[in-house]
């Protein structure tokens, strides 16, 4: 009779480290799995070959960044007169998420007036898995960029994006990704 008590404690306390283990809060991940169908949030998956960007161009550290780019994931909640509060809501929702301590904060601007913009990442040094953007704006709502991949740098990345700014990718590329803030 002893043995089958500790037995069932055993059981117990396993499927009970088993539970809280499971149940960390709500993450970023959740969050967009939770809302992307959502009414007010619009989301899309952008893998990076989707940027057509001619490699034969890049520099070599430009070539890095680029393959170490999964896909960019987007989640945006559009804002209008009638959803200001909801907006609110949500956007304190995701800025609580972004205090975990795994979100080391890499730069912010903006201002109060046009909006704000906070860029993160999860990891270090030459090994960050995730970059995450949100900006926000009073008037259009907010958007989470995360930027996935495999051992990126945020420096290279940096570089990377220069290209774009250099117009080497048509607008027309865009033409998914922008009607979202339209």
């Amino acid at each position: 009779m002893k043995m089958t008590s500790i037995k069932t404690i055993i059981m117990m306390l396993t499927l009970v480290v088993t539970l809280q283990s499971c149940n960390q809060g709500l993450t970023l991940q959740t969050y967009y799995v939770d809302n992307e169908l959502a009414p007010g949030f619009t989301s899309l998956d952008v893998p990076i070959s989707m940027l057509k960007i001619d490699k034969e161009q890049l520099t070599e550290e430009q070539q890095e960044a680029y393959k170490s780019i999964e896909k960019l994931s987007l989640i945006a909640f559009v804002s209008d007169a009638d959803n200001k509060e909801e907006m609110d809501v949500e956007l304190a929702k995701v800025k609580a998420i972004l205090k975990d301590p795994k979100y080391e904060e890499l730069m912010r601007g903006g201002n109060s007036t046009d909006g704000k913009f906070i860029v993160k990442c999860i990891g270090d040094g030459d090994d960050v898995d995730e970059f995450i953007l949100l900006g926000n704006s009073n008037e259009t709502g907010f958007a989470i960029i995360r930027v996935l991949g495999d051992d990126m740098n945020f420096n290279k990345i940096m570089q990377l994006a220069s290209v774009l700014d250099e117009n080497s990718i048509e607008e027309n590329q865009f033409k998914d990704i922008t009607k979202f803030f339209k």
